[in-house]
């Protein structure tokens, strides 16, 4: 059986959510391998809007196992907090329908309190993060001073690993003018947090091992998108872990041999949150009716997403490291009614031509993008779900996005509807 990895291919909010949601349908297990509850999946099903940021997608689905892996960092209040609203919404989570990975870092308060203060410094670039946490936390990760879902089972452990954690954060925290963090008070949030988080701690590694010897179909989840990625992304306005499919294997402790697809989610125009390079950015009207259209508010945040004509370079590009077998082209429908749409086949950089982004940043800010026209279309795509339902225009379209990022399209979205979905390749038959 196959088993797949879906990943952003842009600055994420490429409509992931509905897309796991879709393939989880097909799957045994869902498995989420990085990023925090600082990325937002909206799902619709059935007209319900479910709207998840620390819970994989697959959770709304009845009889899957969803798994919060080891390449996660988890916001202990937080998940509890989702968990309940969710179950208000008519969806059933218990142990044995969520497992999470032993040895997932936990973001805990003085995480958002440092993450907040950094990004409210005067005179410092602002990077844009969401303010929860998630960056401090994965810094405790590599500098061996984080707790983990385990540690919540032994008090002393507990202790020691907050005693590590405090002598760098409250050195920290008075070169910032912070008081210092309350030992006991911590001790005391951790020890009532840990019987509602323990039930659903277990060896993910070991149980995503025996499902594959079982041959059960296993759907890797990411969060955000490849261009956020902590070394290939627009850095520094990146988040804090890796995005790219590799990240599947380690972020959930199975080895890359257990990747058999990538699905690549790619919108059929471009968008960003926060700050960062954006070369086909739009400020006119055409990047206010992109927006408009496609109700582009972040999940997360509420912060109104920048909005551009479609990037063929940038996703050629995640598309390679990512290593993508197919994209899922979704928001199809936001372009309905453009008389000529644009997609970007190139930069220009003081004179020269380049086919690819490059990574400084100064030459970033100085790449301009080269366009090509392609016609739009009038008619609507809004609910397609077979190709001859789309216009002859929007079919050319599809084509040549795949003849330009040199990827097949697998899936395409025209709709937030689960089902309004066209089948090309179905990434669990491979």
């Amino acid at each position: 059986m196959a088993n797949v990895v879906v990943v952003g291919a842009q600055w994420g909010d490429e409509g992931k959510g509905k897309i796991v949601d879709w393939l989880s349908e097909r799957a045994d297990v869902i498995a989420r391998f990085q990023g925090g509850h600082n990325a937002g999946h909206t799902l619709v099903v059935d007209g319900e809007v479910y709207k998840l940021h620390a819970l994989p997608s697959g959770v709304v689905r009845g009889g899957k196992l969803s798994i919060i892996g080891n390449g996660v960092v988890l916001d202990p209040w937080h998940l509890i907090r989702e968990i309940e609203t969710i179950r208000t919404q008519g969806v059933e989570i218990s142990p044995e329908t969520l497992m999470i990975a032993e040895n997932t870092p936990l973001i805990l308060p003085f995480h958002g309190e440092l993450d907040r203060a950094r990004e409210n410094q005067n005179g410092v670039a602002k990077i844009g993060t969401t303010g929860r946490g998630i960056g401090p936390a994965y810094e405790d990760k590599v500098g061996r001073r984080v707790i983990r879902v385990a540690d919540l089972a032994d008090p002393s452990t507990l202790a020691l690993r907050v005693d590590r954690a405090l002598v760098h954060h409250n050195a920290l925290r008075s070169g910032l003018g912070m008081d210092p963090i309350d030992r006991d008070a911590l001790i005391q949030t951790l020890t009532e947090i840990a019987p509602q988080i323990l039930p659903f701690a277990g060896p993910v590694w070991k149980v995503l091992h025996e499902q594959r010897k079982a041959g059960k179909r296993i759907l890797f989840e990411g969060a955000q998108g490849a261009l956020l990625d902590i070394d290939f992304g627009t850095y520094p306005f990146v988040t804090s872990s890796n995005v790219i499919a590799g990240q599947a294997a380690t972020g959930t402790g199975v080895g890359p041999s257990a990747i058999n697809f990538v699905l690549g989610i790619v919108k059929a125009y471009t968008t960003r949150v926060g700050e960062g390079p954006f070369p086909t950015e739009l400020d006119d009207a055409d990047g206010q009716r992109l927006g408009e259209r496609g109700h582009e508010f972040g999940t997360t945040t509420g912060r109104k997403r920048r909005c551009g004509w479609f990037d063929a370079c940038l996703v050629r590009q995640t598309c390679a490291t990512s290593g993508v077998h197919g994209i899922s082209l979704t928001k199809l429908d936001v372009l309905d009614g453009f008389d000529t749409l644009r997609i970007c086949v190139g930069y220009e950089l003081d004179g020269t031509r380049l086919d690819y982004l490059p990574m400084a940043a100064d030459q970033q800010a100085r790449c301009t993008p080269i366009y090509e026209d392609m016609p739009g279309w009038s008619q609507s795509t809004e609910g397609a779900r077979t190709w001859a339902e789309l216009p002859a225009n929007a079919i050319k379209y599809v084509r040549r996005v795949e003849e330009l990022i040199d990827c097949p399209v697998a899936l395409l979205s025209t709709s937030p509807e689960r089902d309004d979905t066209i089948l090309v390749r179905d990434p669990f038959a491979d």
